[in-house]
Parts: C-alpha cells; sequence; structure tokens
C-alpha cells in the first residue's frame, strides 16, 4: 500500500476508505475503529465551521456509536447536526452513510470546561509506560489492514477475556487534513474487542453493535491504553468494558456489546 492514511478526502463531507481501514472479520468492509475516528473528526470540522455566539469552551465528553449494518470498504458520507443546542452543554448528531444508507449513528454530549483541578480524583492508577514495553503481533490473532497497521504493547501477558495494552499507528487519519489528538484516539478505541478475545475469532464470532465513550478528561498523545475485561454471557451476548489512558493516566470508560456466535462452516 502506497498510502500513509485511514482515509482520503473526497469533498467536505465524503471521504475514501483506503485498505489500511480494511476490517478484520470481512477484508471487504471497514473497520469499525478508524471509522469512529472519522465520525468526531466531521463532527470537529462541523463545530469549527459555527461562530462562537458567546459559548463556552465545551468538551466532547461522551459519544456513541450505533452500529446500523455492512460497513462496506466503499464512499462514505457523513452528516452532522446539532439536536440540542446550548451555550455550555449541546447534544450533536452524527450519520455516516454508505451507498446513500446510514450504517452508523452516533451522538455526542458537550460539556462546557472549566477549572475543577482542585477536586479532581477517583481515576485509577496509570499503565506502565508503552516505551518499556515489547510489541505484540495482533495481526497473528486478527487479518485484516486495519490490525496490520497497529503497534500493539501489552502491559501484562494477554490472557483470554482479559488484557491491558498500548496501542498506536503511524498511519494519519485522513490525508492531507489536520486531525484533532481525540479523533485520532477514538480512531483506535474500537480495538479493545480484539486484544483480550475469549474464544478465538476463527471458530466464533462476536462483533460489537455500538461503543460508547465517557471522558473526564481530554486524552492526548498518540498512544492509547486499553485496560480490557471481555465477558460472554450464556444467551449469545457479551460485553467489552474498558478504562481508557493516554501517557499521562486514565481519560475515562468505553462499552462495547457485542453479538456471540459460531462461525458457520461456510464462513471459516
Amino acid at each position: 500500500m502506497d498510502t500513509g492514511s485511514y482515509y482520503e478526502p473526497i469533498d467536505d463531507h465524503r471521504y475514501k476508505p483506503t485498505p489500511h481501514a480494511s476490517g478484520a472479520w470481512d477484508p471487504a468492509e471497514q473497520h469499525f475503529s478508524p471509522l469512529g475516528g472519522l465520525v468526531v473528526h466531521a463532527i470537529d470540522r462541523h463545530l469549527a465551521t459555527r461562530p462562537h455566539d458567546g459559548r463556552s469552551l465545551q468538551a466532547l465528553s461522551r459519544i456513541s456509536f450505533d452500529i446500523l449494518g455492512r460497513l462496506a470498504l466503499d464512499e462514505c458520507e457523513i452528516q452532522v447536526e446539532a439536536i440540542r443546542p446550548g451555550r455550555t452543554i449541546e447534544l450533536i448528531e452524527a450519520v455516516a452513510l454508505i451507498a446513500d444508507r446510514p450504517v452508523v449513528r452516533a451522538r455526542a454530549w458537550l460539556l462546557a470546561s472549566g477549572d475543577t483541578s482542585a477536586v479532581a480524583g477517583g481515576a485509577p492508577r496509570e499503565l506502565t509506560p508503552p516505551d518499556a514495553l515489547d510489541s505484540w503481533p495482533l495481526d497473528s490473532v486478527w487479518p485484516g489492514g486495519y490490525i496490520a497497521s497497529l503497534d500493539t504493547r501489552p502491559v501484562t501477558p494477554p490472557q483470554p477475556g482479559r488484557t491491558t495494552a498500548w496501542v498506536s499507528t503511524d498511519l494519519d487519519l485522513v490525508a492531507g487534513e489536520p486531525v484533532s489528538p481525540l479523533a485520532s484516539y477514538v480512531a483506535l478505541v474500537d480495538t479493545a474487542n480484539g486484544i483480550a478475545v475469549r474464544q478465538p475469532p476463527s471458530a466464533w464470532m462476536f462483533p460489537n453493535v455500538d461503543l460508547t465513550l465517557h471522558f473526564h478528561r481530554r486524552p492526548r498523545g498518540r498512544w492509547v491504553g486499553l485496560d480490557t475485561t471481555v465477558v460472554f454471557g450464556p444467551t449469545g451476548q457479551g460485553v467489552t468494558s474498558t478504562v481508557l489512558h493516554d501517557i499521562d493516566g486514565p481519560v475515562g470508560h468505553a462499552q462495547q456489546m457485542l453479538t456471540v456466535r459460531p462461525l458457520r462452516q461456510d464462513q471459516q
């Protein structure tokens, strides 16, 4: 591949995925992780075009993604609008479309920022920094261009259903466009469901149908820390729960709902 990004812009709202965005379950699909970051990038661009109108400085504090269908490795369009405008609290909705069909719907809460350093606390301990750790070839577990693009460094040896690891990439999210640290961070979070597999993906499917992130502060840096636990229930559902870190410590939490089922013979 001669591209150094996950997406190439077509116009202000449309993007073409590169092979680096290809999925782990099907190389003809997009992995959701970079698409989630692209949605945040589109929200950032939407907010940058608006007049401030006396609004307080706001921070994206929660974003939830619902994955509505197959994410074909094809041109996508992202539409953004404010559905609950406000000067201190605002709700933004973004919809990603492929072939004119909604495939992802996201809602983001923006909350007013202020100095609360005097009362800050309650987060878990920091992780061992990634520079002190060895890389783990995650593509030995998963196929796909997205997984192959990652530098993954476990903090402790990976276990079924329980792994803590750092993830990073040298690729840009969008070619030729400045991207916020938050969008680049979110573009790696969905990897969490792949670092602590309970069963081999060659025998079982457990894709997530959503992703919800809560932040208590804005992440920074190129590394995403994922302290992840995966639980499978007895009736076909599962949950991937992650404490999110950056190089300075915890930044929030992520949750993914899984649909768990054995792989059919014709899918193996």
